[in-house]
């Protein structure tokens, strides 16, 4: 996620609610047995809705990843990596994975891509917030309060996330992160309507895998949600969203995305999908696109021919 900087307000959520929540007491977690047992060994018995973060150091395939941050409803746990190490992040993996377990997160593509090459993780059953947010507006015609802090990134000390002892603004900073998401997930959910929460799931989970994207074409990833069976029949279901990955040969890059943007955001508005590059985290010649499968044709047919121009 795009961290907000570490001394955001107390008592106000990202999406603006002003909500008075109370504080919840956090846990720093080095070994896995300090983690709750339900989270550990995830069931179907006892499903769980968690808020889930992830801070480090140019975090993506290659960044360090330094905490993960999982709240409860009655405390935030900072799962320490650098402290626990790889065994303390793959102790998660289980939950991390599982149907069992809603991960409610902020715009996962980059936390996805650290767990997948980093430890093997296929961060699964994900509620975005970010896409909530665009289906919200949508679906109502009016825009949904979303705080900038939410989207800025951090701008500290590049390696703010390795400094160890933990300090107490880093623990502030991370529980803050986390501590809102279940709020802000119960609230979204009651706003969304039933074709729009498969809508959520379907983009969360292609999210999850957009630049994890590899030659395999996501053989090794769960199947997408299929439209429920209690959408009623005469619901205007959409076409189901896919991701496409470009392929952009070298030195033409600049056309794909145009001065300032420009060429991006034009396909963006007349195919109606989602355009991300990985730019200086990589990979550097790839162009991920996201949305209805006649959209994602048509904008990789515009692409392809601007790669094409002189």
């Amino acid at each position: 996620m795009a961290s907000h900087p570490p001394n955001s307000a107390d008592g106000e959520d990202p999406a603006g609610n002003n909500a008075e929540l109370p504080s919840l007491p956090f846990h720093v977690v080095t070994k896995p047995s300090q983690l709750p047992v339900e989270f550990l060994e995830p069931s179907a018995a006892k499903k769980l809705v968690i808020g889930f973060d992830c801070e480090g150091v140019d975090l993506c395939r290659h960044g360090a990843l330094c905490i993960m941050q999982i709240a409860f409803p009655d405390a935030v746990y900072l799962v320490d990596a650098i402290e626990g190490g790889k065994e303390l992040v793959e102790a998660c993996k289980p939950a991390l994975e599982s149907n069992h377990v809603t991960k409610v997160i902020h715009d996962c593509k980059r936390d996805s891509e650290a767990l997948y090459f980093q430890f093997g993780i296929k961060l699964h059953n994900v509620m975005d917030t970010q896409i909530a947010y665009s289906l919200i507006e949508e679906q109502e015609g009016m825009p949904y309060p979303e705080k900038e802090e939410v989207r800025t990134l951090l701008r500290q000390d590049p390696n703010f996330w390795k400094n160890r002892p933990l300090s107490e603004m880093m623990i502030r900073a991370a529980t803050d992160d986390v501590r809102f998401l279940l709020n802000i997930h119960e609230k979204m959910m009651e706003k969304l309507s039933k074709v729009s929460s498969w809508r959520l799931a379907v983009r969360s989970e292609l999210y999850c895998r957009c630049f994890c994207i590899n030659d395999n074409q996501q053989a090794d990833w769960p199947p997408l949600p299929t439209v429920p069976d209690d959408i009623e029949a005469e619901a205007c279901v959409p076409e189901v969203d896919i991701l496409s990955l470009l392929d952009v040969p070298p030195g033409k890059m600049g056309r794909v995305i145009g001065r300032k943007g420009s060429s991006i955001m034009a396909v963006k508005e007349s195919c109606n999908v989602e355009i991300h590059i990985g730019g200086a985290k990589g990979p550097p010649d790839r162009v991920f696109i996201i949305g209805p499968v006649k959209e994602v044709r048509k904008a990789e047919a515009i692409l392809r021919g601007r790669m094409l121009e002189f």
